[in-house]
């Protein structure tokens, strides 16, 4: 697997990085033998960036990847997980909540260091308290070796982008927004990139929005968003091409051009990461590409906190 820098952190990062979400049973349930199989299957490809939370299966992500890697020389793997996002409507960037929840992460994940510790979906916390409380505290603990590189995780890409610049923050990743529909990410990136600041793409896929099952009832993306990408789902097919694949193939042959270090996404499946990495590998046919786009045009770059759906995050 091809690697890359992440900013200046001196992080040598696979250009496709395992998303460990699902490994908590968010999406159904999964055992730790799947989990094994998933990271036993990543590792053994060069996929050795592992991204997680607290959050994710309110803790059972990070317990299951812990377990997977156990017996893994921890020299062999890139460890990021989150501070601040406990619930889905409950966020926490206190000293007290941050120094705990480390705590807590690095027991779960059977390390004595995390190698990036991201503030999680911060544009639905207490701004004040993340930059008070939270990257102080991250900040002392980077001087003490349990930290190895702190950044800011989220949506919102004017908000993520101010704060990565003033408070010199490590990394940013942002999700939903460099994809084969949203393609904002990447003037972001760039300017971030030349700023010394590594960025991660995560949610290639849209959370669900470019798979060939569409869409689940809770996304937050408006109908018609959801209506042209099916359109989109359904030239890939009869072209013999999985829209996964090709969303994949897009966020990874564009992601250097623009200031993209790495693409994260999630799996908890060994076949499905088996696919990631043979997809990875493969360009995306350019005659499909301009297909994909001419349809993809009427609402592309159309997120949903500029047209708001029914559903999830478009309504916190």
């Amino acid at each position: 697997m091809k690697t890359v820098m992440l900013g200046k952190t001196g992080i040598q990062v696979p250009v496709l990085s395992m998303g460990a979400a699902s490994l908590g049973s968010i999406y159904h349930p999964v055992s730790q033998q799947q989990a094994n199989e998933t990271v036993e299957t990543a590792l053994a490809h060069g996929v050795n960036y592992f991204d997680v939370a607290p959050y994710y299966g309110l803790t059972k992500a990070e317990t299951a990847l812990g377990a997977a890697l156990k017996g893994v020389p921890r020299k062999h793997y890139t460890l990021a997980t989150k501070v601040g996002r406990y619930g889905d409507s409950q966020w926490n960037f206190s000293r007290e909540a941050t120094l705990r929840s480390i705590d807590e992460s690095l027991s779960r994940l059977g390390t004595d260091h995390i190698d990036v510790i991201q503030c999680h979906d911060i544009e639905y916390g207490d701004l004040s308290q993340l930059i008070d409380e939270a990257l102080p505290t991250l900040r002392a603990l980077q001087q003490d070796g349990v930290v190895g590189h702190v950044g800011i995780t989220g949506y919102t890409l004017d908000l993520l982008e101010r704060i990565a610049t003033e408070q010199q923050v490590d990394t940013v990743m942002a999700y939903c927004t460099w994809t084969l529909q949203d393609r904002r990410l990447g003037d972001v990136a760039r300017r971030l990139n030349q700023a010394g600041i590594g960025v991660l793409n995560a949610s290639p896929l849209a959370m669900g929005l470019l798979t060939r099952d569409g869409a689940p009832q809770w996304h937050p993306a408006h109908t018609d968003v959801q209506r042209v990408c099916r359109a989109v789902t359904a030239l890939c097919d009869r072209n013999g091409v999985n829209i996964a694949q090709a969303a994949l193939q897009f966020a990874l042959t564009t992601a250097a051009q623009n200031g993209i270090a790495t693409t994260v996404i999630g799996t908890a499946s060994a076949e499905n990461m088996l696919d990631n990495i043979r997809w990875s590998t493969q360009p995306l046919d350019p005659e499909l590409m301009g297909k994909i786009d001419a349809l993809m045009a009427p609402v592309l770059n159309i997120g949903w906190d500029m047209l708001p759906g029914n559903g999830g995050k478009a309504q916190k």
